[in-house]
């Protein structure tokens, strides 16, 4: 199965098991289960849970272990984007092609979208199928990589390098936190279901951090270069609000050239003898597919 196809399959799978989930709250607070829906239901790649189930298939763990930390980091990533384009933070409209949760609800419904959607991970993580100690495991890699070390702090380094001239190393860091945490705990949840060796855990680690950077480059350059009509949100944003990019520091040419080669790290980091003998094809078409997609 190629990269397009396991990713429809990943698609319909997660969707459905989240749009479950949600449907079976109770009606208590109507307004605020719709806006949860709306902005988990928003569509997407799912990159996230795409990667711990492909991450989990490497170290021969089934998508049905895996479904509760798939949909639990796709809960913790929906709530991100829904706090993120609230006024308070990057102030987008559009989501998607579609409008963003506080424009479609209300910023106050929103924030508590957020916020249900954050403890709605760990609920799914709490019926794990999986060893509670791998479930522990797992919860603790999603709390770290999208809390203050990780996505949480990334977005207020974000913030407080809005119209400022950072160095490069201050940039990587905003974004392994900003967008390579996310992606580091979506790799490793998937991982640790397998139980790898310290070597192979180490070469998927060394993967995710590379493609996590090689993803937010892309994202960079798609903000200067990309369709709206594709990407479904406005181009030319980070921009306009002063975000600190690679774009901004490097150069548009210079970016793309980093991004190809965090890509080709990623793919040297498959390349370990510690994970000789596995299949590692999707994980591979993954590195190439964040480097060469137009949204």
């Amino acid at each position: 199965m190629d990269l397009k196809q396991y990713s429809a399959q990943v698609q319909t799978r997660i969707n459905d098991l989240m749009e479950r989930k949600v449907d079976a709250l109770d009606e208590a607070a109507v307004q605020l289960k719709a806006a949860m829906r709306y902005g988990l239901l928003l569509g997407g790649k799912r990159a996230r849970p795409l990667l711990v189930y492909a991450t989990g298939q490497l170290f021969g763990v089934s998508q049905a272990q895996l479904d509760h930390a798939a949909a639990a980091i796709e809960c913790i990533h929906a709530y991100s984007l829904i706090h993120d384009d609230m006024p308070e933070m990057d102030n987008d409209l559009l989501r998607r092609g579609k409008p963003s949760v506080h424009a479609a609800f209300s910023p106050q419904l929103a924030l508590l979208a957020g916020d249900a959607l954050q403890a709605l991970a760990f609920e799914f993580l709490g019926s794990s199928p999986l060893d509670p100690a791998i479930t522990v495991e797992q919860m603790q890699l999603l709390a770290t990589n999208a809390g203050y070390s990780g996505m949480c702090g990334g977005q207020a380094l974000d913030l407080q390098s809005e119209h400022q001239q950072i160095s490069y190393e201050s940039l990587r860091q905003l974004h392994a936190k900003k967008t390579g945490a996310l992606i580091k705990a979506a790799v490793l949840m998937g991982a640790v279901a397998g139980k790898p060796s310290p070597q192979a855990r180490q070469a998927v680690t060394t993967y995710a951090e590379k493609i996590g950077l090689a993803f937010q480059i892309w994202d960079d350059v798609l903000d200067v270069i990309g369709d709206s009509a594709v990407t479904g949100k406005p181009v030319g944003n980070d921009e306009q609000a002063g975000k600190s990019t690679y774009p901004s520091l490097f150069g548009l040419d210079k970016a793309k050239k980093l991004a190809v080669q965090a890509k080709d790290d990623a793919l040297a980091a498959l390349a370990s003898p510690a994970l000789a003998g596995l299949d590692s094809a999707l994980l591979e078409q993954f590195a190439l597919f964040c480097v060469s997609r137009d949204h």
